[in-house]
């Protein structure tokens, strides 16, 4: 599927001459919901390490395995994605459904083609929704309506931040523990927390995270932090982390052995799931 967007068909609510985070990473994806702006980005941060689209694609086949734990093992019928992107094949409400078709799932976004693709999309499923908010301000996404309204927070209710807390960048207001530590405080006893997030191996592979990292933080889109394990782990603010742990994406509970040697990308994020006692 060829990744260019004709732009001249470009939507009254979309800037073009702006880099979106959803559609950087359907860029990265070989999507068709992007514009010129959105794949520089992606050739840019290909300068740093080639086989870059596997942060996307690693990240996105992270989502879809733990979503299939939490709805296999867990008996959680709730989510809250947080950070939902552009739909793609095996969105969340489609994993989780699939297995138990009870299952309910807010989206949240706030981009404009996030959206309108979303809503679309959604239009006939009454199980699922998306709300539009700043999923960096919980207290406010928290009493949203719909969000309120459409899942019961008396019962668990499995929180998804995947691929979303690297681009906050309002440390110095606020920090990244700070927000997780507001959604955790929230969640009912018997809740889970899933989270992926751009790592610093602090290995041989440091540097190209770092450089990564410093094409994402330049570029137009200006955000794309890489942060090491021990300052991920503090993300999960004392919840009891299933094993594996917290490993590179490729690692939490792969589908299959291991034929290949991973490349600096997929060395390069990682995510873990964690309960709340």
């Amino acid at each position: 599927m060829s990744s260019a967007t004709p732009d001249k068909r470009v939507p009254s609510y979309i800037d073009p001459t702006k880099p979106s985070i959803a559609r950087v990473y359907d860029a990265f994806l070989n999507g068709t919901d992007n514009y010129e702006v959105d794949r520089e980005v992606v050739r840019s941060v290909k300068k740093a390490a080639p086989e870059a689209a596997d942060l996307a694609v690693e990240n996105r086949a992270f989502l879809i395995r733990a979503c299939r734990f939490l709805a296999g093992q867990s008996g959680i019928t709730q989510y809250l994605d947080c950070g939902s992107g552009l739909p793609t094949a095996e969105n969340t409400h489609q994993v989780v459904q699939r297995i138990n078709p009870d299952s309910r799932v807010v989206y949240v976004d706030n981009d404009p083609l996030v959206l309108a693709h979303s809503r679309a999309l959604l239009e006939e499923d009454e199980s699922t929704v998306i709300v539009s908010e700043d999923i960096f301000e919980p207290e406010r996404l928290l009493q949203n309506e719909v969000v309120r309204s459409k899942l019961d927070w008396n019962e668990p209710i499995a929180l998804l931040h995947m691929g979303t807390l690297h681009h906050y960048n309002g440390e110095e207001a606020r920090s990244r523990k700070d927000i997780m530590r507001a959604y955790i405080e929230a969640l009912p006893s018997g809740s889970y927390v899933a989270i992926s997030h751009f790592l610093d191996p602090e290995d041989e592979y440091s540097a190209t995270a770092r450089k990564m990292e410093d094409m994402f933080l330049h570029s137009m889109m200006g955000s794309g932090t890489f942060s090491t394990r021990a300052e991920l782990e503090e993300l999960f603010n004392g919840l009891e982390i299933v094993a594996p742990g917290l490993v590179q994406c490729v690692d939490w509970w792969p589908d299959g052995p291991r034929l290949k040697q991973l490349n600096a990308a997929q060395r390069c994020i990682a995510g873990g799931v964690a309960g709340k006692p």
